[in-house]
């Protein structure tokens, strides 16, 4: 069974969405996203100061099976990247909701936020 923290919100599509209380969204992939990936070798996000719109492209990520394309679970810009992944994608595998975060934004409408999955709907999509 996939690890599925009950602090986070989740996309369909296999993202997870952290929302602080700065008015700013940590993001990443799902510990069942990277278990079904496998071993991950390149991930590829948009820059510092992009806008990104909920359901919108967000990158990609890279393993030895394929290439996944990532949606932004929520709009808004991003204010900042995890460089560490350049160097180490294989974090996305080792800590998904941890050191293996892909962006953080500023974001735009926190409402958006309501029409995610929680924890038990999310592993529920999954099962």
């Amino acid at each position: 069974m996939s690890n599925i923290p009950d602090t986070l919100r989740y996309a369909k599509s296999h993202e997870w969405l952290r929302l602080e209380s700065d008015g700013t969204a940590v993001i990443g992939i799902s510990d069942y996203a990277q278990s079904s990936l496998g071993d991950i070798t390149y991930v590829q996000v948009p820059g510092v100061g992009e806008e990104l719109t909920a359901g919108g492209p967000l990158g990609v990520v890279e393993s030895v099976k394929a290439a996944s394309d990532i949606y932004a679970p929520i709009g808004g810009t991003v204010i900042e990247v995890n460089a560490d992944l350049d160097v180490t994608p294989e974090k996305v595998n080792q800590e998904p909701y941890e050191g293996g975060w892909l962006v953080k934004i500023k974001v735009s409408d926190p409402t958006e936020a309501e029409a995610l999955l929680d924890a038990s709907a999310y592993e529920q999509e999954i099962s």
